[in-house]
């Protein structure tokens, strides 16, 4: 009988009680990480501060189901890169978590006007702590930790994009 590396063994027997979680759970409808997602494709979007104007490449996550996953299983994000969610209809309700984000995000609630309604910054990777957006707002932008401090974001700045353009 041949026996496994013991890392193997440990690796094999954590993915077992990952799968063991998320049966048990039903909460726990999120993937476990394995991997890094699919990309999707890029779009140009700018951040206007006291400080300057910042250019952002953002996916869009435009559908429940992207909406859902977001920043899930990411491993890095880079300075210039970011998610932006598209509730599509306007939304009071909106609190995002980390569960299953990998990295600390800041998350910029964006109201219908584009303008900044409010700032988590640094929230803490896999931390499932609801954070609500504080009011109505249409969009959520997600970069990476302490980025929104480094361009000097604030509430009350506005984010382009033309989903803040086209909707009433």
């Amino acid at each position: 009988m041949r026996s496994l590396p013991l890392c193997l063994l440990l690796a094999g027997l954590c993915l077992a009680a990952t799968v063991q979680t998320a049966r048990a759970s039903p909460q726990a409808s999120a993937p476990a990480c394995i991997g890094n997602p699919e990309l999707k494709p890029l779009k140009p979007l700018v951040v206007r501060t006291a400080k300057g104007e910042f250019r952002f490449l953002v996916e869009v996550a435009d559908t429940d189901r992207e909406r859902e996953l977001g920043m899930m299983c990411r491993r890095s994000l880079a300075p210039d890169r970011g998610m932006l969610f598209d509730f599509v209809r306007e939304r009071g309700d909106a609190a995002f978590w980390m569960r299953n984000t990998l990295i600390p995000l800041d998350i910029i609630y964006i109201r219908k006007d584009g303008v900044v309604r409010s700032i988590i910054r640094n929230a803490r990777p896999l931390d499932e702590t609801p954070r609500p957006a504080g009011g109505p707002i249409l969009g959520v932008l997600e970069l990476a930790g302490g980025r929104a401090a480094q361009i000097g974001l604030q509430p009350g700045d506005r984010v382009d994009f033309p989903i803040f353009r086209s909707r009433p």
